[in-house]
């Protein structure tokens, strides 16, 4: 049997967002977290205030981050919901300061609710992260589609609150591509763009152990219409499950699960430690991925 190789990367594959046409061809884009709440399950608490936030996001910018996630409300399992008010509060100044500090910054709001969106895209935000593909509030997808916005839809199994009670699917690979395709459906009905579309699978919202690593085992056929896949697994709790080490000490796990989702085809991987994340994805996409051949 050998072993050859073959790029991860269609370099026609684009993602288009507010101000540009994002080539996600030769090599895997890395997303930066800046979490404006106190009770992220990883950092929570730690960039609350705004200057803190903003200096955050520039080391992240120094450290070769390609988007800067600007989030304003925890969506960890048993997460409390904030107001709109006060996710906006918490979101805006951050997006309109690294907006002024640096004018080319890619930045992504993560939220669900299109009032947080629709201030942050005006404050200079290019893409929505939205954690219920526009599930959570019907004004969404028609924000997205006038504004031109980068759409990010993932899959997430009831809300955080109860998404870690009793996770179940008939089959958790068909379930979530089937939801995928539905909601990318309903978006392009409302006049959303199929370049404006990226597809995250949500693995650790709603899924146990064993569903997180049956869909990254088969990311290939998660993908609709050959959109991109953006994928989170950063310190997330599976890992824990996994190592046994707690969130500060996750580090090295969370790297191998970088390495394993470009592998199976992740084209974007939203991220903590983005310096070494961005050295894993550096690897894997010059490596690209293993074809084997048995010899006839």
């Amino acid at each position: 049997m050998s072993t050859s190789f073959r790029p991860n990367h269609d370099p026609g594959l684009i993602w288009s967002t507010r101000t540009r046409r994002i080539s996600l061809g030769g090599r895997t884009w890395i997303m930066g977290i800046v979490n404006t709440t106190p009770d992220s399950f990883s950092d929570g608490g730690q960039f609350l205030d705004t200057e803190r936030a903003v200096t955050h996001g520039l080391q992240l910018l120094s450290e070769g981050a390609d988007i800067l996630d600007i989030g304003g409300e925890s969506t960890r399992p048993g997460a409390a919901p904030v107001s709109a008010d006060e996710e906006q509060a918490r979101t805006e100044p951050v997006v309109r300061e690294l907006r002024k500090r640096v004018p080319e910054v890619c930045i992504s709001i993560d939220t669900s609710k299109a009032a947080v969106a629709k201030a942050a895209l005006e404050a200079g935000a290019e893409i929505v992260n939205d954690v219920t593909a526009g599930q959570a509030d019907t004004d969404m997808i028609p924000l997205v589609a006038a504004t031109g916005a980068g759409f990010v839809m993932m899959h997430m199994q009831g809300t955080p609150q109860d998404m870690q009670a009793n996770p179940h699917y008939e089959d958790v690979v068909l379930d979530v591509h089937a939801f995928l395709e539905q909601r990318m459906a309903a978006a392009m009905d409302a006049g959303v763009s199929t370049e404006q579309i990226v597809l995250d699978p949500g693995i650790g919202f709603g899924k146990t152990l064993e569903h997180n690593l049956d869909l990254m085992r088969n990311l290939k056929r998660l993908s609709v219409s050959d959109r991109p896949l953006l994928l989170g697994v950063s310190r997330k709790r599976w890992l824990g499950e996994l190592t046994g080490r707690e969130v500060d000490n996750r580090l090295a796990a969370s790297l191998a699960g970088v390495a394993v989702c470009i592998q199976h085809g992740a084209k974007i991987m939203r991220v903590h430690d983005v310096i070494e994340s961005c050295d894993v994805a550096r690897v894997v996409d010059r490596m690209g991925i293993p074809e084997r051949h048995t010899p006839q």
